[in-house]
């Protein structure tokens, strides 16, 4: 690779490195040229030494909860709404509630249930619905929560409770008739049982959100253990 395409491709890569910088990586590669050249090639116009928003979960993932909501329809024509709050170190969901009456004044109690002791987060990120109000805002910034607000209608931006949720929909709602609340909260509690203890993740180099541990071949013979009703299944070793 040339000199310049290699500048280029450095300054390109590094928005916060400067032309010394840059010479002084060369230098270390065996590459002798002067830091006037270098600056001469430097590109212009690169893009904002602030981090990308992937960058930002991925630098505070330890840090970093969120939260969303999914509408349900039931068989009687009702419609039950469903909290869900998740960790982004592990994916684990943290917490669920479902209500028929989603108000401003249950979505600050709903948070508070998780952030004790246990779970201690940084950052929070929502998008700009509504029922996060002024009540919610002062509940998060007391347990010194900072709000991280998405832009509008982008869900993108808070992509790994919006895919739990894709899957709560995907592997559980699509199978069954909800007919109460009652019904649901029972079938959703072993649904996010499974998720966190048993159900492998490929951004968890197929692990689960709870650490699953491996079983060995002398552990004993291949068991399937029906979960949430049978829709899906846990394969583990017994002793006979």
């Amino acid at each position: 690779m040339e000199v310049k395409q290699l500048v280029q491709k450095m300054s390109r890569e590094n928005p916060l490195w400067g032309a010394p910088r840059i010479h002084g990586e060369l230098l270390k590669l065996g590459i002798r040229v002067s830091q006037a050249t270098v600056s001469k090639y430097l590109v212009r116009g690169r893009k904002s030494p602030s981090q990308t928003w992937r960058a930002f979960l991925d630098n505070h993932n330890s840090d970093l909860i969120s939260i969303d909501f999914l509408t349900v329809p039931t068989a009687t024509f009702r419609v039950l709404y469903v909290l869900v709050i998740l960790s982004h170190k592990r994916r684990r969901i943290l917490h669920f509630n479902v209500t028929q009456n989603l108000t401003a004044a249950c979505t600050p109690r709903q948070l508070l249930e998780v952030c004790g002791a246990d779970e201690q987060p940084r950052f929070l990120l929502r998008d700009r619905d509504g029922i996060y109000g002024k009540l919610f805002s002062r509940q998060a910034a007391a347990l010194g929560i900072k709000e991280i607000v998405t832009a509008p209608r982008s869900p993108w931006q808070n992509a790994y409770v919006e895919r739990v949720i894709g899957s709560i929909r995907r592997e559980c709602l699509n199978h069954l008739i909800v007919l109460t609340g009652r019904q649901f909260k029972r079938v959703l509690r072993e649904y996010v049982d499974y998720y966190n203890r048993i159900r492998t993740h490929l951004s968890l180099d197929k692990d689960a959100p709870d650490y699953r541990m491996k079983k060995p071949p002398d552990a004993g013979k291949i068991v399937r253990i029906r979960r949430v009703g049978g829709l899906h299944h846990e394969y583990t070793r017994m002793a006979a």
